[in-house]
């Protein structure tokens, strides 16, 4: 492990989730944002809150070439990401990726990317711990219950649904009842897709609108009853506690870790 702070370079530093991890882990005392990358960038520096500026550049090589890093910080998509992983990890940096969407294909490259040149990669679908700890009491929830359906409302301009979150939650909780959800099936559908998407006996439905950033209520059903698991995040603020305990994490560890219930020790 290096010494002194924790060299940043942020990937994605355009977008708005990677304009708050530089804000805000510039705030880290432990921590030092380097430098910023993004395709759009235009020219070769980023105006920061405080007044002062970040150097900013389009191509990823060549900024990790002019930086001593320590860690990649990923907020963009999928694809994008996994080129950064690449060069991040063949040039010895460390990887923390919240971009959803990798594949099963995608995270056994990272793994294996990341022990071959013996530095260390985090994945974590969802930075937010109240998220993380919804999964967990959803997991622990799907044991009891054989009704479970999952609504997942973000704001407009999400390009992807359902959420990768939600996804990766109704994932878990099929993983952790060890067989389907009871799904019920309906006579007659007389508005195409009512019933939302279904994986695992579980029906997800995506609302997207503005006056929203992320939420997810996670509904199980019994005779007689009902259990109702909710998350909001109200702004993006919520992230970071979660992007800085991985950026710190992935300077001790070796190998991939996925999801931030590992960093937590809720597994």
């Amino acid at each position: 492990m290096t010494t002194g702070k924790i060299k940043v370079i942020v990937h994605g530093a355009l977008g708005r989730m990677g304009r708050e991890v530089i804000a805000s882990m510039s705030r880290e005392p432990d921590m030092k944002v380097v430098a910023g990358v993004d395709k759009a960038a235009k020219g070769d520096s980023l105006p920061l809150e405080n007044g002062s500026s970040l150097p900013l550049g389009a191509d990823l090589p060549l900024v990790l070439s002019g930086r001593m890093a320590d860690v990649l910080v990923d907020f963009s998509i999928a694809e994008a990401s996994m080129a950064a992983a690449r060069t991040a990890l063949q040039a010895g940096v460390r990887v923390v990726i919240g971009t959803t969407g990798l594949s099963q294909e995608n995270l056994a490259e990272i793994d294996k990317l990341s022990t071959v040149n013996g530095v260390a990669a985090v994945v974590a679908p969802n930075f937010t711990l109240g998220a993380v700890l919804l999964i967990h009491l959803s997991k622990i929830a799907s044991r009891f219950f054989d009704y479970a359906e999952i609504i997942e409302l973000h704001h407009e301009k999400k390009i992807d649904a359902p959420s990768g979150t939600a996804l990766s939650t109704a994932k878990a909780m099929a993983e952790a009842r060890g067989k389907r959800f009871q799904y019920p099936q309906v006579h007659k559908e007389t508005l195409k897709g009512t019933r939302g998407g279904e994986t695992d006996g579980i029906a997800i439905h995506s609302v997207r609108m503005p006056g929203l950033l992320a939420h997810q209520e996670v509904i199980f059903g019994a005779p007689g009853q009902t259990l109702a698991i909710r998350h909001d995040s109200i702004n993006r603020e919520c992230y970071m506690p979660g992007v800085a305990l991985a950026i710190r994490e992935v300077m001790k560890r070796k190998g991939l870790t996925v999801g931030l219930e590992n960093l937590l020790g809720l597994q």
